[in-house]
């Protein structure tokens, strides 16, 4: 980082000198750290105001709602202590003692610096603007609504409070980089597979190669990505350069960012320091892959070459052709930066195709970014094409140019993915492709 600060040792009574002392700097870094542990993109509805809360949260069980973490003093934390403030943050206790959803990654802020947690604070207290705006109620109904049972999925799964230490000897750039994945970046909450009783399955790699190889369930219809060094469907093929283009441009030479991590880019990655963009990047490329013995692509000419000569003799040929081509070649190799490469792509070959279903039914944007300000669009095709129809080209692409994805794609597949895809892109398009 930047900006360092020897580590303070804070009471109640002394976090008021910090203010005037050491106010500036200290607030600039928490700065720093809440885009690093990307706060706002939880805690800001579509249209609110920045960390006022309201975000919708669909659970299993009902809907919950982001919490104002603004500095009002009625309605947000204003009135938190540094201690009531960290206790929620790395403890999941809110200042009333309730235990607070899981939705918030309080085992991953477990190993939070107190130092980071001091810059938060000053930031939060001093730097966001006060938002009047009550919590909302979850939906979620009695008696799955009481907080007891929170309690005790905390004590139990729940890490203690105890700050990242780097290994003895090793390189700081990793070590940075494993801090800033394991704690502010949370990367585990969404990348990492969870048992029936929903905590992590590994909340490091210490405790196992579960961690970060993906979600297990889709996250608002979409499937967080393998990180570990896989070779089909992980990052084994990725170098850390580019990781890093990635991280800080949401694109790289092989793929582009969609979905949920597309807010990920562009609130907190591209507003890394490049030394920090690179510790993350060289701690992910550090990860031995779940399953060594997946085999590493290779390329396979032939469908390029039926395609090249007129042949749509395959299955879901014809509607690749008509409907992707023109972005993504008959060659699957797309366009550098812009349009992602197909062949090889790991989200394509992943055992779970709910991703690359959700994309061609809904579509996506990347907005522009600090270091590549072009923004990139995947149209909605899922106001044209039925289910069977995304399911054939769904498939033609998992199984073309030598990617090699195990499942095969059904229309009852897409339909349940369909449920999931907001309509309204879909009538945006049919009414701009009608001249509307």
């Amino acid at each position: 980082m930047k900006m360092m600060i020897p580590a303070l040792v804070l009471g109640m009574a002394s976090f008021a000198a910090l203010a005037d002392d050491n106010g500036a700097e200290q607030i600039a870094r928490g700065e720093y750290l809440a885009r690093a542990g990307d706060c706002v993109a939880c805690h800001t509805k579509a249209g609110g105001e920045p960390f006022a809360g309201g975000l919708t949260m669909a659970t299993p069980i009902g809907n919950i709602y982001s919490t104002n973490i603004t500095p009002d003093k009625k309605t947000g934390i204003g009135d938190y202590s540094y201690d009531e403030f960290q206790k929620a943050v790395r403890h999941g206790v809110a200042k009333n003692g309730d235990t607070l959803y899981p939705a918030m990654p309080y085992p991953s802020y477990a190993v939070v610096s107190d130092s980071d947690m001091q810059a938060l604070y000053a930031w939060f207290m001093h730097g966001v603007k006060p938002v009047e705006q009550p919590n909302q109620e979850s939906d979620i109904v009695w008696p799955l609504s009481m907080r007891w049972p929170l309690a005790i999925w905390r004590g139990v799964f729940a890490p203690d409070v105890k700050a990242f230490q780097p290994i003895k000897g090793q390189d700081p750039v990793l070590a940075r980089g494993q801090y800033l994945v394991e704690g502010l970046g949370h990367c585990g909450a969404c990348h990492t597979p969870r048992s029936l009783t929903m905590q992590e399955k590994a909340l490091n790699d210490s405790e196992g190669s579960d961690y970060l190889s993906g979600s297990n369930a889709p996250i608002d219809g979409w499937t967080a990505s393998n990180l570990r060094g896989d070779n089909r469907d992980g990052l084994g093929s990725w170098s850390e350069d580019d990781l890093v283009q990635f991280l800080r441009t949401g694109r790289n030479d092989r793929t582009a960012v969609f979905g949920g991590m597309t807010d990920v880019v562009e609130h907190s990655l591209q507003h890394l320091s490049a030394e920090d963009a690179t510790a993350i990047a060289r701690y992910l490329k550090s990860l031995g892959a779940r399953d060594p013995n997946q085999a590493g692509f290779k390329e396979d000419e032939a469908v390029a070459k039926a395609l090249w000569k007129g042949d749509e003799s395959k299955p879901g040929a014809s509607l690749y052709v008509d409907s992707c081509a023109a972005c993504h070649k008959t060659s699957g190799s797309g366009y550098q930066r812009f349009f992602p490469e197909l062949r090889g792509n790991p989200v394509v070959q992943a055992e779970d195709p709910t991703s690359l279903i959700h994309i061609v039914l809904g579509g996506s944007t990347l907005s522009g970014m600090k270091g590549a300000p072009s923004s990139i669009t995947m149209p909605a095709f899922g106001w044209r094409l039925d289910d069977q129809q995304v399911a054939d080209v769904v498939n033609f692409i998992r199984t073309s140019w030598g990617n090699t994805a195990k499942t095969q794609v059904s229309a009852s597949d897409v339909a349940k993915v369909r449920k999931t895809v907001p309509e309204q892109g879909n009538v945006d398009a049919e009414k701009l492709m009608q001249g509307k």
